[in-house]
This record gives C-alpha cells, structure tokens and sequence, in this order.
C-alpha cells in the first residue's frame, strides 16, 4: 500500500473518531535542513472550501511549520488569534472558515515526514479525545510507513539479487562459450560482450590480476558450480581447477571461495 493511501486512512480514522469536521495532512519535503522543509497540504477529509489544496506550509511558519520545528503536537483554540504562531497563513485559513486547530507531526527515522491535522470551524477547544486520537493516528501512520518502506525495500533488493545472479551466469557461460568458439573474430565478440556485463566504472584502485584461467574459475564458482563441475565446463582436471581458485583466492586476499567471488565483485571483476 503507498505512503498517499496510508495516510488518507489515517484521516478517515481521525474524522470518525474525534469528531473534527475536517481531518487532513501533508506530506513533508525531504529537504537536507529543516529551515527548508515544508508541509505541502493535499489529502483532505470532511468539509474543506478547497483554499488549503496544494498550499506549501513553511517550516517555522503557521501551526504544521511549527510541528515540523519543534517535532512535537501543537493545539490551538483560535487559529486566527492564537499568539503562538507566525500567521503566514491567516487568509487562507479564514477563507476555510477553520477556527480551532491540532497539528501531530509523523516521525519516521528520526525525520518529520508527514503532519496530520484536525480542525473544528469553531473556536471550541480541541478536546483531550480529539488530541489522543491525532497522536494515536500518527504513531501507528509512523509504524505503517516503516513497515510498508520495509517491504519495497525487500522488493527492490530480491529483484536486483536476482539479476545479478543471472548476470553472473550469463558471464561466466559467456567466458566458457568463447573458449570453444574456433572463429577468432567470433571469439574476441564473444569477450568483448563478456566485459561490458563487469561494471568496473564504481571501482577505486587497481584490480588483482587474475590470469584469464583464474578469472575463469571464479566466474563459475560465483554461480555455485563445484570444482567437479567448474573443471568439466573448462574441460581441464579438477585438480588443475582447484590450483586455479586457489591462485585467485591468493590474488584477492580470500580465504574461501565465497569470499572470494564477494572480493572479485567488489574489485569490478564480476558483475556485481
């Protein structure tokens, strides 16, 4: 479920069970500093004359720039009074006819990134009820955006694992292929495709220098092949494969072969 889906639950909630007659929030800028962050207003729930839509609210100015200040709930009776705000924003709120006000910021690693409202078009107090209901709503919001972030996060990392899995495997059959192929125009195209799946633009330093045999090896190793197999692909002895991979784990530093396909990655000497 998306963040905007998230949260117009959370105001949903919020206008059934406080009783305000308008519920609604902003999502939080993700500027680096928070005299730069701003609440921009633009899901609503309940009686709205349309004047807050798309409004950018200041951090330090009128109630929600001041939550995402002081990080913390903010209630006032009379917005357009009250000497506990800049009043940037009086117009704007006069014309919604909105009088009595809470702000509830949504706290998500230690960073403001949304604020949830209540508001009441008269000056009757916004009541203790009203106030739990706010900060209720936002720390499970908070919890909800952790969880759902959590699980694109997952998403993102199962999918690039996989491509660079098949990657790998494309490359190291791709280095075998080239090895049969008689045709030496054919053969060099072959090595020339096999290189650029090696993205060795992020690497800082030179690179061990593997011979292409070692290079071989650790290619099918990086896809689980045993030293049995690695040994039948590249049509030499095991013995011989396995005094390969130990040349390179020399080269790289590695005391097991897994390591070593890890060090070789980083090293730009495998698709990573």
């Amino acid at each position: 479920m998306s963040e905007t889906s998230l949260v117009m639950d959370a105001l949903r909630r919020i206008r059934r069970s406080s009783g305000v007659s308008l519920a609604f929030a902003g999502m939080v800028s993700s500027a680096t500093t928070s005299r730069r962050q701003s609440v921009r207003l633009e899901h609503f729930v309940g009686n709205t004359a349309g004047a807050l839509a798309g409004v950018a609210v200041d951090a330090g100015h009128g109630l929600g720039g001041k939550v995402i200040s002081v990080r913390r709930p903010v209630a006032v009776d009379d917005y357009l009074r009250t000497p506990n705000i800049t009043h940037r924003y009086n117009t704007i709120i006069a014309t919604e006819g909105l009088r009595a006000m809470a702000a509830v910021p949504v706290i998500v690693d230690r960073r403001p990134v949304a604020v949830l409202y209540g508001a009441l078009h008269t000056d009757a107090p916004i009541g203790a009820r009203t106030f739990d209901v706010l900060s209720g709503e936002a720390r499970a919001l908070e919890q909800e955006i952790v969880a759902a972030r959590l699980i694109g996060r997952s998403d993102t990392t199962a999918e690039a694992d996989e491509l660079r899995d098949r990657l790998t495997e494309a490359y190291g059959n791709l280095r075998v292929l080239s090895r049969s192929v008689e045709d030496g125009v054919l053969a060099a195209e072959i090595t020339r495709i096999t290189e650029a799946l090696v993205d060795r633009g992020t690497v800082s330093g030179p690179a061990p220098a593997l011979t292409r045999r070692e290079g071989d090896v650790l290619a099918l190793a990086a896809v689980g092949l045993s030293n049995a197999r690695i040994a039948e692909d590249l049509g030499i002895g095991v013995h011989t494969a396995k005094g390969y991979m130990k040349d390179a784990m020399n080269k790289l530093g590695a005391s097991t072969r897994i390591e070593a396909v890890v060090l070789a990655r980083r090293a730009g000497l495998l698709p990573g």
